[in-house]
């Protein structure tokens, strides 16, 4: 019985068993198939626009919506919303914001009300305040129901369109974002001229170059953006400008950001410590405007690296673009978007053509119809007849001896049009007019024959329309840029003070009742060098053990080359004291580096530190036991060169040091710094890039002229920041160096030449050395020594057109550099352009190659050295010799 039992419940276990797993199967069945049909929903249907006309369904619904409802006026939101939920199978919060986002893209609808504010975050008023309408630009390039493809809306009761017949890369200009199961797509909004002339190069057979542009406007590096396609990444800035040497303003964000979360990233930066600014404004109305306050002693050039560094004002954008193509979702680039978006308004505008071409073909047969019907006065054969049939047979008759000429078989639909003509319209039947209206109809057709005939001539003038009728005022918002790389230890603020323990080795930010070193940055590296002649490189933090017995601690810069650390030790095996210059410029972090030969008991004598590598000289004495003859004696470290670190060093005495004195201060052993000016960047470099500017050293400075008549002198610091498109020369300053210009006064009308030296001696201010008036402007301006100038001029009442060419030191001598200088010609001056001069008239000390000197900052007898970009090197941003600057009068 119990056995019997027991094989009862295994049997209902094993029973139990089969039905879970006979249970488990359709989930995975389920999970399998419905999952599937979820996702693939949920891309087709809701996130991924379809690549005909960049449309997400939604979207188009609201299209076609707003079209069914358009009679010119504006219609409420809540209208709209209600009129699309015909089609939309979800609920109306959807197709509100998907409105909202099409409206503030300022292309499809003209808005009405508050529609929020992109630049700002601000939302859009509730459906039933704002109002909406479809633009014109819309009702011409998105609707042709003669070219829609239709389908029946979900429930059946209505039709809507699969895609609109969209005539202009809507995609591409209107820019999408979405995210699906599985993937995500985001199409960045492009120009909207550019897009045009970019399917017009497609037609042309040439390849576009397309790059993003954002309503937000700011700045954009688009050397990575590798055609939208995944991988891809945009760097994109804010606009920041020196509102004065103490606030900076913010003119333009960058996309994807509002004015709200970007001042909210610039107040957490400050508190933070990264950047010290005193208060944040926002001004916004029309423009963008944020002003900011720095704190006292901040350098407006770093805080605006810093601020690019540290907050939203520089934003990194990776585009994802993934588009529906016969039903599922492609991974293209751009281009290849435009190119099928180019290749769909030429097939749709070839639909449009043959069906106005077959509108007009039947236009011309019955007008033809029409007149024989009439002037063959077939009408009256039909008056006896008695029947239907025989009225159609009649004049059935009547057109047999014309039927050849027409371009199909006459059938029983046109006869009975030809029964409709009313009696009134046959006696007043003018054959005249009836032959004028069949010669336009056939011009039309030829016309139309002609565009089928050269579809892509016709196709580059339909894009060239829309251009100039459309385009105006939609240039590019975003300017193109290249950004250097912003070195973050650098334009930190100094948010931390370092302190030390030498005795018992420990540094960082905490030790607040130990010594004060510097002031420095959370982000730095400090580096250490102890007796033992160790050196050892670590991240600041608050506290550190770093070795016993510091000598030397300070904030460590990655490939300094300019740092020079001047050591005198003893070697512990023979007793000799060596002495070497070097620099550390890489390491590895908390890894010790040994400065002495590695033997036990070396110990460091003297340990100095030199930013611009400067060699002084010391006092050697020797313990009072030594056998030399000379127990006191000096050594200049100018002698030695400077090396790696590992380098063992000179022999200073093979005989015990008592001690080591500084005598003397050391200059610096190292040459000028080599910099070069990159003009597309607007900043100083030692890479060679761009125009080279000379050898700089102690407290040289830089010259920059600008082209609103004003110079300036800078410092050399590789943070200044320049603006390349206000810049007309950039050079070392030279206090000899003449300054030649010729300049037009806005209140005399004329215009005027000078020369002068700069005299002033202030740093980063900007003095105008042309006259204030309004309307005044530079025309030209060199540093040459010899400059020249040709001067087109207009005599006599015939108003007769002369040229002279004039050595600029021949016309005035050399004045202060407030004066007005000297009236350039009599005679109406019409333009003005620098020149070489003649080779007799190049002065002795110039170049024997016949040019002048233009940079004062080469050596006599000595090439400057070549820039990597030669092309870049004759920029410069100045008008240079042979430009050419045409005046308006």
């Amino acid at each position: 019985m119990a056995e019997e039992n027991k094989e009862n419940t295994n049997g209902k276990a094993q029973h139990e068993d089969e039905e879970v797993i006979h249970d488990v199967t359709p989930v995975s069945g389920m999970y399998q198939n419905w999952f599937l049909d979820y996702a693939s929903y949920v891309i087709l249907e809701r996130a991924v626009p379809a690549v005909e006309d960049g449309f997400k369904p939604v979207q188009r619904r609201i299209m076609h919506a707003l079209k069914e409802m358009d009679d010119g006026r504006f219609n409420k939101v809540a209208n709209v919303i209600g009129q699309t939920m015909q089609y939309h199978p979800h609920g109306d919060a959807s197709i509100g914001d998907a409105m909202v986002n099409i409206g503030q893209k300022d292309l499809l609808i003209e808005t009405q009300g508050n529609w929020g504010d992109i630049r700002t975050g601000d939302s859009a008023a509730a459906p039933r305040y704002i109002e909406a309408r479809l633009s014109k630009f819309a009702l011409d390039v998105v609707y042709n129901p003669q070219t829609t493809e239709w389908q029946l809306s979900y429930d059946g009761r209505k039709k809507e369109p699969v895609t609109l017949p969209v005539k202009f890369p809507l995609l591409l200009a209107q820019g999408v974002e979405g995210i699906a199961v599985g993937l995500s797509t985001k199409i960045l909004p492009h120009n909207f001229c550019e897009l045009i002339k970019g399917s017009i190069d497609v037609l042309k057979g040439k390849k576009p170059k397309l790059y993003p542009d954002f309503p937000t406007g700011g700045m954009a590096d688009f050397s990575e953006y590798n055609e939208g396609l995944r991988g891809g990444k945009i760097k994109v800035r804010a606009k920041i400008e020196e509102y004065d040497k103490k606030t900076l303003v913010i003119k333009d964000i960058p996309f994807g950001t509002t004015t709200t979360s970007l001042i909210d990233s610039i107040i957490k930066a400050n508190d933070k410590g990264k950047i010290k600014i005193k208060q944040v404004i926002d001004n916004t109305a029309k423009d963008i405007e944020i002003l900011v306050s720095l704190a006292p002693g901040q350098s407006p050039d770093i805080t605006i690296d810093a601020l690019y560094a540290f907050t939203d004002c520089e934003v990194s954008i990776s585009p994802n673009a993934c588009v529906i193509i016969d039903d599922k979702p492609h991974f293209i680039g751009v281009n290849e978007m435009l190119k099928l978006s180019t290749e769909q308004t030429v097939d749709l505008l070839t639909q449009e053509l043959e069906i106005k071409k077959a509108e007009l073909m039947e236009k011309i047969l019955f007008s033809s119809l029409e007149k024989i019907f009439i002037e063959n006065r077939i009408y009256r054969d039909i008056e006896e007849c008695e029947t239907w049939e025989a009225v159609i047979k009649t004049i059935d008759k009547g057109l047999d001896p014309f039927k050849e000429q027409f371009y199909r078989e006459i059938t029983e639909e046109d006869i009975v049009k030809l029964t409709e003509i009313k009696i009134k319209r046959i006696s007043k039947f003018d054959t005249f007019k009836a032959d004028e209206l069949l010669k336009k109809l056939q011009d039309e057709l030829a016309e139309t024959e002609h565009h089928l005939a050269n579809i892509v001539d016709f196709a580059i003038a339909y894009f060239s329309h829309l251009l100039e009728k459309y385009g105006k005022g939609r240039e590019r918002k975003t300017e193109i840029k290249s950004f250097e790389s912003i070195d973050t230890t650098i334009v930190a603020a100094n948010n931390q003070k370092l302190y030390v323990n030498r005795k018992d080795g420990f540094v960082g930010y905490g030790l607040k009742k130990d010594e004060f070193v510097t002031d420095c940055s959370d982000l730095d590296d400090i580096i250490v060098i102890r007796r033992d002649g160790k050196c050892m490189v670590s991240r600041i933090s608050d506290k550190l053990f770093m070795g016993k017995d510091i000598l030397h601690v300070g904030v460590w810069k990655k490939g300094d080359e300019r740092m020079t650390y001047n050591l005198i030790y003893v070697d512990g095996k023979t007793g000799r004291s060596m002495a070497k210059r070097f620099n550390v410029k890489a390491i590895t972090r908390d890894k010790e580096y040994d400065l002495t030969k590695g033997n036990a008991n070396s110990r460091v004598h003297y340990l100095t530190a030199n930013p611009n590598g400067e060699a002084e000289l010391v006092t050697v004495k020797l313990t009072s036991g030594a056998k030399a003859r000379k127990k006191v004696f000096e050594f200049d470290f100018a002698d030695l060169d400077i090396k790696g670190r590992g380098a063992g060093g000179n022999i200073v005495t093979k005989y015990p040091v008592r001690k080591i004195e500084l005598k003397a201060e050391g200059v610096s052993t190292l040459s000028g710094l080599d910099l070069w000016y990159d003009t597309s960047i607007g900043r100083l470099n030692r890479e060679e890039r761009g125009k080279y500017l000379g050898k700089f050293n102690g407290e040289d400075n830089v010259l920059v002229i600008y082209k609103d008549g004003s110079y300036e002198l800078t410092s050399y610091e590789l943070t200044n920041r320049y603006d390349p498109s206000k810049i007309v020369l950039i050079e070392r300053f030279d206090p000899e160096t003449v300054i030649s210009t010729v300049y037009y006064d806005g209140d005399s009308k004329n215009y005027y030449i000078k020369r002068f030296k700069i005299e002033t001696t202030s740093i980063d201010k900007k003095f105008e050395f042309i006259s204030e008036a309004s309307g005044s402007k530079l025309v030209v301006v060199s540093t040459s020594k010899n400059p020249h100038i040709e001067v087109e001029v207009v005599k006599g009442k015939g108003k007769e057109k002369e040229t002279e060419k004039l050595a600029m030191q021949a016309l005035i001598d050399v004045k202060g550099w407030k004066a007005m200088g000297n009236r350039l010609s009599q005679h109406s001056v019409k333009k003005v352009q620098l020149v070489e001069p003649d080779p007799e008239e190049v002065a002795p000390e110039e170049s024997d190659s016949g040019e002048a000197n233009d940079n004062p900052s080469t050596e006599k007898g000595k090439e400057a050295p070549k820039s990597a970009d030669s092309k870049k090197d004759k920029e410069g941003g100045d008008f240079g010799v042979g430009a050419t600057i045409e005046l308006d009068f």
